[in-house]
Formats: structure tokens, sequence, C-alpha cells
């Protein structure tokens, strides 16, 4: 996902980066932050967030409440873009000093993004399932 975002800033010439966005946001919230400081939780921020997705995930591929297909992984990740667009409106609305940026390019980058996150954690969560299952029948 993360990779997907820079390759659409170096095609575009803009900076879609999440986590340098919110490193950006975190450093003007808090100015007596260095730059390392505020690019760091902007990368932890990112991932915190994505383990959280990845977690919700799993919780429903155990449950059965779904199958970790790519059909699934499609609308999941439809859906946690959608989820991820409405946070990233919020964030800017309310931030004191929101980035100059294209938000409608922003946001909409983030739609594919998470289509991409949500196939590979299916198909990790598949692959993870496999390898456990040839390991507890060994």
């Amino acid at each position: 996902m993360t990779l997907f975002s820079y390759l659409v800033s170096l095609a575009d010439g803009e900076n879609f980066s999440e986590p340098e966005r919110l490193g950006q946001l975190a450093g003007r919230l808090l100015p007596k932050m260095d730059k390392a400081q505020s690019r760091s939780l902007g990368w932890l921020g990112h991932y915190g967030v994505g383990l959280l997705f990845a977690m919700v995930y799993v919780e429903l591929w155990q449950q059965g409440k779904l199958r970790p297909n790519l059909k699934m992984g499609l609308w999941l990740g439809a859906l946690s873009g959608l989820f991820a667009v409405a946070i990233w409106k919020a964030t800017f609305r309310l931030h004191p000093l929101p980035p100059s940026l294209s938000f409608n390019k922003y946001y909409l980058q983030l739609i594919p993004a998470h289509l991409i996150f949500a196939v590979f954690a299916g198909t990790g969560y598949q692959i993870s399932q496999k390898i456990n299952h040839v390991t507890v029948h060994q």
C-alpha cells in the first residue's frame, strides 16, 4: 500500500505518502519535535493503523464471517479505503495547520492503495494458515 502511494506520488509529482503526511501533521502540532521524530511518529502511526486494519480482517476471517479470497479482499479494501478517506478528511478539516495538498487526488489514491493492502493481507493470511496447517500436521 505504501509503495503504491509512493509510486502515485512519483507519477503525479505530489507527495501522497501517508506516513510522511502524518509526520508533517504531527510536526505542525508539536513544533519542538525535530524532523526525524515527526517522521518516525508518522511511520509509527501509519503502521499502527495498518495493524489495526489487519487485526480486524483476521478476526473476521477467523470467525468465518468472511473468506480471505480475492473478491472479499477487494470488498474489504474498498470499505477500508472509504473509511480511510473519511478519517483523512476529518483529520485535515480538524487540524489547525493542514498541508497544502490536492485533497481530491489524495483521497482518490487511498482507495486503490487499500484494495492492494486488503488483497495482500488476505494472501498473507492464506499463506500463514497453510504453513500453520503443515506445521501442525507434521
